[in-house]
């Protein structure tokens, strides 16, 4: 009925199936595990995005302020030689 070399094709086949089917299946976990983990970075992704701009916003009003006071000395200051000038320039020491 069937020749030895039949049924040796035979069993290789069914075992490659096998094997290509359980392949199949671990790409397909493999591929799911992978989406997740790529979901869970954009999620921690767009959480340090809220934290960096959560950081900024008071820092940039620090600087912002601390560059305000800067200036506002740096006029003071020549407020105080234009001063210093009038007073060494008029004749009756005022």
């Amino acid at each position: 009925m069937f020749e030895p070399a039949q049924i040796l094709l035979f069993i290789i086949i069914i075992i490659l199936t096998i094997f290509l089917v359980v392949l199949g299946i671990q790409v397909f976990l493999i591929l799911k595990d992978l989406r997740q983990t790529i979901v869970k970075t954009n999620k921690i992704l767009d959480d340090s995005a809220e934290i960096s701009r959560a950081i900024k916003n008071p820092v940039m009003g620090l600087s912002n302020t601390l560059m305000g006071i800067k200036t506002g000395a740096t006029f003071a200051n020549m407020l105080r030689k234009v001063t210093d000038l009038d007073k060494e320039e008029s004749p009756n020491g005022r």
